[in-house]
């Protein structure tokens, strides 16, 4: 890794990425593409070493409370966070100055500032997104291999649920040939139902594919599973989207089995309750004993 100085650290919609690059290892992580200008190698992590500082900054300045996210381009709670702790100082920060949060990640590490969010929540509102992917779990360390599996993160959800914070699961990517079957998808669920998640953020059952994230895929595709590669190629071209061939089918269940388990599934509405500050729209935090 590598510590640079930022400029700033909000984006105009007030999300903020500590960190620039991975070390998760998926597979498939769009975060690689070159669209997004990385001018270092992508395991080599930035690290914006002045960020709670600039974030102490720009909540000082802000007239009114609002949700403040992070993870969306780069896990806070990768393995470098557990000796800088960049995260926890930010979410110190927040919690001090009554500001939410919400925070994206596929990794356990969350709960070592589970008091921090519990405080948060308690004082305006935090909400916890996890990813899941890969409900079988030899098939999750090849998919995601450097960060914990999907029971578990299925166990982190759990204890959410226990401390009354509410949490949003990403069911994305679905990669075509590999986990796009229905009993990976109705594990899935099954996990979400089980840990009472508010809603479930799913763009359709499939992946993207662009320049940078395709030559890594295809190269892990090579490794893991041999001759897929050749028949992605084949099928897909350089195609942006790639859909799965079961995804009429996947997202009849996906949407059935939210609506018997008064799962959110609506996307807007996903993305307008992770924005939703409890002053805006009379937020009454949710009992989910």
């Amino acid at each position: 890794m590598h510590f640079v100085e930022a400029k700033g650290i909000l984006s105009s919609g007030n999300g903020m990425n500590l960190y620039r690059g991975c070390t998760h290892g998926c597979i498939y992580c769009d975060s690689r593409s070159e669209c997004y200008q990385f001018t270092h190698a992508f395991e080599d992590v930035e690290v914006k070493q002045n960020a709670p500082q600039l974030l102490e900054r720009a909540l000082r300045s802000k007239r009114k409370k609002c949700m403040i996210g992070t993870g969306a381009m780069c896990d806070s709670y990768m393995h470098c966070e557990e000796e800088l702790r960049l995260t926890r100082r930010c979410l110190e920060l927040i919690d001090a100055y009554g500001f939410g949060v919400t925070v994206q990640t596929k990794s356990d590490r969350i709960l070592r500032d589970l008091d921090l969010l519990t405080s948060i929540n308690r004082k305006a509102k935090c909400v916890v997104q996890m990813t899941l992917t890969t409900y079988d779990e030899e098939l999750c360390r090849i998919v995601e291999p450097k960060v914990c599996t999907t029971k578990r993160r299925y166990e982190v959800l759990q204890i959410m649920r226990k401390h009354g914070i509410p949490t949003v699961v990403w069911l994305s990517p679905i990669l075509p040939y590999i986990n796009d079957t229905q009993e990976n998808i109705r594990g899935i669920l099954k996990y979400c139902g089980d840990a009472g998640v508010y809603g479930i953020i799913c763009f359709g059952m499939g992946l993207t594919l662009r320049r940078g994230d395709r030559e890594y895929f295809y190269a892990a595709l090579d490794r893991h599973f041999p001759g897929l590669h050749e028949k992605y190629h084949k099928k897909f071209g350089y195609a942006y989207e790639i859909p799965s061939e079961n995804s009429d089918e996947l997202m009849r269940y996906f949407h059935d089995f939210c609506r018997e388990h008064h799962i959110v599934s609506d996307i807007g509405q996903n993305f307008a309750y992770l924005q939703e500050f409890p002053e805006n729209k009379g937020y009454e935090q949710m009992a989910l004993f």
